[in-house]
């Protein structure tokens, strides 16, 4: 039987449980797979997700589970919120019982390494869905659960995904715009989460706010050119999903990446601070992943690689800001067309 009125969101971390709640209070009647049976018994009976969203009652038309067959068979929109280490595993299993009509959106902000795909791709390589999307955007999960008004934007190729997620998630608290150009959408979404790294390190250690206004800006130098070489639009990381996900993300301590970089230049080790988030800072992960794609290349990405120096060559945060002010002075703006 088609559950056509119900959306599912496979994945229950914290922006999992956060889309649950916007989709609910848009009247959607929400199913939200997880692995861990507690949580969906917290879920299930207290309305309350302890482990991601403690102290947030959720809306009784969110309904919890650990079967992944009982969310995707008849339901026609389904949003995939799994981390990008196990995003494939996920759609694998998905892949057994998803039909080519139903449409499958993805909220995860990475690319996968050694392959170098996006989250979308991956869905076309292991299901036989033939509507894709992506949304990203300024989305910290806290303020979503807690009403405060945002935007994010659907990126797809295809009309109906577009209007299907406006129709599920805005509302008074959310706008969403629409942009034909998935894997710029996607590439702004992980980037970003590299820069916030390097924003937590740039507010602890005191520099100012000239010191990350001109990172922001030299990070979307970066990112347009790296987009330059997949054809994605330029464009695109100027708008909700490139420099308004920036600007947030390299903003708050609801970041966790910002987080990331604020513990780094407190000297913490990258093994502690990951184990004391409880949670995936994907930018981590992207540092390494874009690095070395931007490296095959020849890309110029000089915050980049002063970020991987810190966190995985451990070279004093010092001596690499130093490297970065000292570098060969070019050209402010940097923006082409794709080819």
């Amino acid at each position: 039987m088609e559950k056509s009125n119900i959306v599912s969101v496979i994945g229950g971390g914290s922006f999992g449980t956060a889309l649950a709640i916007l989709l609910a209070k848009n009247h959607n009647k929400v199913q939200i797979w997880l692995r861990d049976e507690e949580s969906v018994e917290a879920i299930n009976t207290t309305h309350q997700n302890p482990k991601y969203a403690q102290g947030i009652n959720l809306p009784e038309n969110i309904v919890a589970t650990t079967d992944l067959v009982s969310v995707i068979k008849g339901v026609s929109l389904i949003f995939i919120t799994i981390p990008s280490k196990s995003f494939r595993g996920v759609c694998r299993e998905i892949g057994n019982y998803i039909e080519a009509d139903q449409i499958l959106v993805s909220t995860t902000k990475g690319f996968e390494q050694g392959s170098f795909k996006s989250m979308s791709e991956i869905i076309s390589e292991e299901t036989c869905c033939l509507k894709t999307g992506a949304i990203s955007g300024p989305n910290l999960a806290s303020e979503i659960m807690e009403g405060k008004p945002c935007g994010t934007v659907i990126a797809s190729q295809f009309e109906e995904v577009i209007k299907k997620v406006q129709l599920a998630l805005g509302g008074k608290s959310m706008r969403v715009y629409s942009n034909f150009d998935i894997y710029g959408v996607e590439l702004a979404g992980s980037l970003k989460n590299i820069y916030a790294i390097c924003a937590g390190i740039i507010d602890t250690l005191g520099f100012g706010e000239n010191t990350k206004g001109l990172m922001i800006a030299r990070a979307l130098s970066e990112m347009s050119r790296l987009a330059f070489h997949f054809n994605a639009n330029p464009s695109t990381f100027l708008g909700v999903s490139g420099v308004g996900d920036l600007i947030a993300t390299c903003s708050s301590d609801k970041s966790r990446n910002y987080r990331v970089g604020k513990e780094l230049s407190k000297g913490r080790t990258l093994e502690d601070i990951v184990q004391t988030l409880g949670q995936v800072a994907e930018g981590v992960g992207m540092i390494k992943v874009i690095k070395e794609k931007a490296d095959e290349l020849n890309v110029e990405m000089p915050i980049v690689n002063a970020m991987y120096k810190i966190v995985y060559e451990h070279e004093p945060i010092d001596k690499v800001l130093e490297e970065l002010m000292t570098l060969t002075q070019k050209s402010d703006v940097e923006y082409r067309f794709a080819k």
